[in-house]
């Protein structure tokens, strides 16, 4: 079961009495605190659950870099000053805008800061179960205490949606691990390791196994291990021909990021096509440098079997040519990837589970992140199906925070007892948007024909 931290108010001294705008905060990485100092902006005062920065201080290897660029890898603040360049220059820390990786220790450190400064009310209780109840939501925390919100918001980012391939699933938990559960490679010195994947988690495994002394493999079912492309400076006409964007150059991937509202009036199924098709597993370029030359690629190879053996996992690989082998390694860690599906949120109640209605396994969402379910909303991965792949990557947090917080206060400085006015602004503003999704759809339509 997936059990969450809490980060917030001792649950036991929240007083709701008089209060129409109760929130708790599900998840305490880049989107909860974002979302959380946006709040606070706006008088409302959240209970935020989750220990910060968990993720990635517990799922990711020493000595990793940021595949996003540094201008955007920033926790959007209301004011848009503690940027992650902000936070470098005044710790004397090496940053560029672009095409100089951050040490993820020093996004977990800035992120760190910005809890200081944004939500400094820390409570690393741990939250374990949700459930609707007649007055908004019961969350119950891992000492028994009971918390009550009126509405709850789930920002726990990849956490509970790791996959493992099922050939793979049998083997005991001592054999095979998936990346996001590792944080220290140290154990595996001196042994023969299998890595399963060809993105960035699986290179990312490789690079930390090596640093540590292991024997490495890595297998993809790819003809080839394709890395992300960068480290060039740009040429002055780059900007016309292939704009940056947070999640990458390009006209598709500046359209998919910068427009979200126009994303999420795009039909259902060419949303779910984009989303699924946009940066696909590729390693950055930086991480070549790490592994190329050094690790056994097991290139266009699919594992078919995998069963323990006496002297650690035997597994049985078929390539494209028909051709088979077997190989005994000591551990396998699986760099696969993640699924969003709301039946892994163990923290939620069956109940509540059953009630959201879903795009795939993803929740749907209504244009301010609310599910079917009402007062429950959902931001990062589990929204990127609704507002584009954006959302699957710290840069979108900016798009959410505003969005959710004008949902559940108001603008700032309004009473958290009155909801964002209606007018002809709002009207104004959805159809320019209606426009900006017909373009969009249009464009989309024309790249994947």
């Amino acid at each position: 079961m997936c059990v969450l931290g809490s980060f917030g108010f001792d649950a036991e001294r929240v007083d709701m009495a008089g209060t129409d705008e109760a929130v708790a905060i599900v998840g305490a990485g880049p989107y909860g605190l974002a979302l959380a100092a946006h709040l606070r902006a706006r008088g409302c005062e959240p209970r935020l659950f989750g220990r910060p920065m968990d993720s990635w201080r517990s799922g990711t290897p020493p000595g990793m870099r940021l595949k996003s660029e540094g201008f955007a890898s920033s926790i959007p603040d209301p004011e848009g000053r503690f940027t992650l360049k902000a936070f470098c220059e005044a710790e004397r820390r090496p940053y560029a805008d672009i095409n100089l990786p951050t040490p993820v220790q020093t996004f977990i450190d800035y992120g760190d800061a910005f809890q200081r400064r944004y939500a400094p009310q820390l409570d690393r209780r741990l939250a374990r179960h949700i459930r609707a109840s007649s007055d908004g939501f019961a969350i119950e925390l891992e000492d028994g205490t009971n918390v009550a919100a009126r509405r709850c918001v789930i920002a726990t980012g990849l956490s509970c949606f790791e996959t493992i391939p099922e050939v793979l699933r049998g083997l005991a938990s001592a054999r095979v691990q998936h990346t996001a559960a590792l944080s220290n490679y140290d154990r595996f010195a001196g042994a023969r390791v299998l890595v399963v994947g060809a993105g960035a988690s699986a290179a990312n495994a490789a690079g930390a196994l090596l640093r540590c002394g292991a024997e490495v493999s890595l297998c993809c079912r790819d003809a080839q291990l394709r890395f992300y492309p960068g480290g060039e400076p740009r040429r002055w006409f780059d900007p016309i021909l292939a704009p940056l964007s947070p999640i990458g150059p390009g006209w598709r991937k500046w359209a998919v990021s910068q427009l979200p509202q126009a994303f999420a009036m795009l039909p259902e199924r060419l949303r779910v096509v984009i989303v699924d098709n946009t940066l696909g597993p590729a390693p950055p370029w930086f991480v070549r440098e790490e592994i190329e030359g050094r690790i056994e690629v097991l290139a266009g190879s699919a594992i078919v079997a995998a069963r323990e053996a006496a002297c650690g996992v035997e597994i049985e690989m078929t390539r494209a040519d028909g051709t088979s082998s077997r190989r005994v390694f000591d551990h396998v860690l699986a760099g696969t990837g993640y699924k969003v599906d709301v039946e892994r949120l163990g923290f939620l109640d069956p109940a509540l589970r059953r009630s959201l209605s879903r795009v795939g396994g993803a929740p749907k969402l209504s244009g301010s992140f609310e599910s079917s379910v009402p007062g429950l909303y959902f931001v990062g991965v589990a929204a990127a199906y609704q507002f584009g792949p954006a959302l699957r990557f710290v840069c979108g947090a900016k798009f959410a925070a505003r969005r959710v917080a004008a949902a559940l206060v108001g603008s700032p400085g309004a009473s958290r007892r009155s909801p964002a006015a209606p007018g002809a602004a709002r009207a104004r503003e959805k159809a320019k948007v209606g426009r900006a999704a017909l373009r969009l759809k249009s464009y989309s339509a024309d790249r994947l024909k």
